[in-house]
């Protein structure tokens, strides 16, 4: 009985220590411009021509993954998260300037209210000036979706589509270390067309396809995201 105490007094201190941990989500966005890599096209072309066109509109899912992220995966987190209006809120975050990689500018991007694009898979220096910028947060997160096209079943030019959404959800602690990088896709259930070689970019048939993604991914990360960080907070 003294030893079952015990271990309750461990795991009790652990879970306060733990809930006391703040962490900053510092980004949360979509790429605009659709990986069109796999269906052997000028993909440059195809992915510009769609991320330019006004009706190719992510908001609404970029807003959809926003409010699961909050309202729901971070119940499974070992750790707090700073209210968004501390980050949003922060003049010196609204004035940062993030770096890109070459050739690539902020209007690539689509952020859930308040935030700005970074990406920090180009270089150390975003995740380090947003480490200082935070200085009260156990940590920096950033958080992003993507989307990729991928050929389906077909004969000759006329071929099947779908859609492939991908998260990135990464982790740093104050000493700039990695505790975790999630990295999810999932495949829509709903499906496009390449006709002539040329699959179908019309935005009334492809942010379906994108939408239809991002619900599966949502329904995967359920179901997995409480597994993989469950060791997190060991390294913040």
């Amino acid at each position: 009985m003294k030893k079952l105490l015990s271990l309750l007094a461990v795991v009790l201190i652990a879970a306060t220590v733990n809930a006391q941990k703040k962490i900053a989500v510092v980004t949360f966005f979509a790429d605009k411009q659709v990986d069109m890599s796999d269906v052997n096209m000028d993909a440059a072309t195809l992915a510009a021509d769609l991320a330019d066109e006004p009706t190719f509109n992510l908001k609404p899912l970029v807003d959809k993954f926003h409010d699961r992220f909050f309202n729901e995966y971070a119940k499974k987190f070992p750790f707090e998260l700073l209210h968004e209006t501390q980050v949003t809120g922060n003049p010196e975050y609204q004035n940062f300037k993030p770096e890109f990689a070459p050739g690539v500018t902020a209007a690539r991007y689509v952020t859930a209210d308040g935030y700005i694009a970074i990406n920090h898979n180009y270089g150390r220096k975003n995740e380090q000036d947003m480490l200082k910028l935070f200085k009260e947060a156990d940590g920096v997160m950033f958080v992003f979706i993507t989307f990729r096209m991928n050929k389906g079943f077909g004969v000759g030019g006329t071929a099947t589509t779908k859609m492939q959404a991908y998260t990135n959800i990464t982790l740093y602690n104050k000493e700039g270390k990695k505790v975790f990088s999630i990295n999810e896709n999932a495949n829509s259930k709903k499906k496009g067309m390449m006709v002539g070689g040329v699959p179908v970019m019309d935005p009334d048939k492809v942010l379906p396809m994108c939408e239809s993604a991002l619900n599966e991914l949502m329904e995967d990360l359920d179901k997995r995201i409480a597994k993989i960080i469950e060791k997190s907070a060991k390294k913040l």
